[in-house]
């Protein structure tokens, strides 16, 4: 009895010391476990959900947000809490109608796309002209659509990356322009979405200085068919389409707090999410989610003492339409020496399953810690280097700094994405605790070590002798 008793005493101390000769390893697995369980996410996407809503930027609401991120950062105790003022040009919807008029009266569902210029006040009407994909309207001759409506109803693929909303993206950001080109009047374009429903998806466009500009609005994918469906039978297709949009200047703001290093101070890992929202849905998922996950792995992470270094949660003021990019980048391009890491959370709640490192970083043994930390959350550590890490930190990423991407899965997201269906009922608390305890573990480990993530300097090449 005694040689078992020792046995498992011996067997039990082979197991123990794991962890106890690890101290970085267990404090990343305590800040893992212990964001599983903290309320704070949830409690914040609540509230931006329900005490804000819908929060366009330069709008009165973006306003109410900016005051309510500064409250809730100094609620929980974050440092120098402060707001980023910078400007942009705000973009209003107004009354909306899109009228199929031929070849029978049907009301369609649209929402107008983010920055579109108004139609007149009675409205464009005219001949559709529908094309299956994007290629097709980029294969029309000039002058083949003049006084014309085009409409692209190319779908796009559901994938868990997200990677089928970019490569659909240029259908809305650039299309308007191609359109004006050949001399549209208007233009409609298939929401891009996952879903299959009546409720359409908005997003922004950019216009092309050399094109004119030119209304645009995106239809819901249930009546995108619907016309597809007259068009291949070669019925006469019009469309009579009304927006009452407005734009002028305006102010955005990026609300900031730190919970400053104890050792390194200047030192920091920057991770935040958009603060602004299109104005159908509530922003729940996009982005009121990854505000909520940033500040809580923050404040799980440093839970009762601060890290080594810096951590610095930014809440970006005008992501949808691209103004915060710009701002925050010249305002903090002369930090980026003492930048640690960067990442954008922008990909609703639901689980992290991925995470991009800088290349090579993935050899640190910190980052092998992580990896093994990570492992029971059903994340791996990827081998392949972190390329995009968000839009309001892709200046940042360009001037050196080091990014991090944690991919969530995205196999939904695009169902309720930029329409009224974003609201606080889409998000998972167990799914959004997961990416907590996932952000809580990276912000421990590269907090509360000297890691550098940055890509080792190359070797210089030897000189041939003369």
């Amino acid at each position: 009895m005694r040689v078992i008793l020792g046995l498992a005493a011996a067997a039990a101390l082979v197991g123990a010391p794991a962890l106890a000769a690890d101290p970085l390893r267990a404090a990343a697995d305590a800040a893992r476990d212990a964001g599983l369980k903290d309320p704070t996410a949830y409690q914040l996407v609540e509230s931006i959900s329900t005490d804000v809503g819908p929060r366009l930027a330069g709008s009165e609401a973006a306003a109410r947000a900016r005051d309510w991120g500064v409250a809730r950062l100094k609620a929980l105790g974050f440092s120098n809490v402060h707001v980023e003022p910078f400007p942009i040009t705000a973009w209003a919807r107004g009354a909306e109608e899109a009228t199929l008029t031929a070849p029978y009266a049907e009301r369609l569902a649209i929402l107008g796309l983010g920055g579109s210029v108004p139609t007149p006040p009675d409205g464009v009407e005219g001949e559709a002209v529908v094309f299956r994909s994007y290629a097709d309207l980029l294969a029309a001759p000039p002058g083949s659509l003049a006084g014309k409506i085009a409409v692209v109803t190319q779908g796009m693929a559901r994938t868990d990356d997200g990677a089928g909303y970019g490569a659909a993206n240029p259908i809305r950001r650039s299309g308007a322009s191609e359109a004006a080109r050949r001399g549209a009047v208007a233009y409609l374009i298939r929401s891009l979405a996952t879903g299959v429903s009546r409720e359409p998806h908005t997003g922004a466009l950019n216009y092309a200085a050399d094109a004119p500009k030119i209304p645009a609005a995106a239809l819901s994918v249930i009546d995108a068919q619907l016309l597809d469906r007259l068009a291949a039978e070669g019925a006469p297709i019009r469309i009579r389409l009304k927006l009452a949009s407005a734009s002028g200047p305006a102010t955005g703001w990026t609300v900031v707090g730190e919970i400053p290093g104890r050792e390194h101070p200047d030192q920091v890992i920057l991770i935040g999410g958009h603060l602004d929202s299109w104005d159908p849905g509530t922003g729940s998922i996009d982005d009121g989610a990854g505000i909520a996950i940033a500040v809580g792995a923050a404040h799980v992470a440093t839970a009762g003492h601060p890290l080594k270094r810096t951590v610095r949660v930014a809440m970006f003021g005008a992501e949808e339409m691209d103004f915060t990019n710009a701002a925050f980048t010249a305002a903090h391009k002369a930090e980026v020496p003492g930048l640690v890491a960067v990442g954008e959370i922008d990909e609703g709640a639901d689980n992290v399953w991925k995470v991009d490192l800088p290349e090579g970083a993935g050899e640190r043994p910190q980052m092998k810690t992580l990896a093994a930390s990570l492992a029971p959350l059903k994340i791996f550590v990827s081998p392949d280097p972190a390329k995009f890490g968000g839009s309001d930190i892709r200046g940042l990423a360009a001037a050196g700094a080091p990014v991090v991407v944690f991919h969530q899965d995205a196999s939904r997201y695009f169902d309720w994405h930029h329409t009224s269906e974003d609201t606080l009922d889409k998000v998972d608390p167990v799914q959004m605790n997961q990416n907590v305890a996932a952000w809580a573990a990276f912000l421990t480990i590269v907090g509360d070590s000297d890691v550098d993530l940055r890509p080792a300097p190359a070797l210089p090449t030897a000189q041939a002798k003369p």
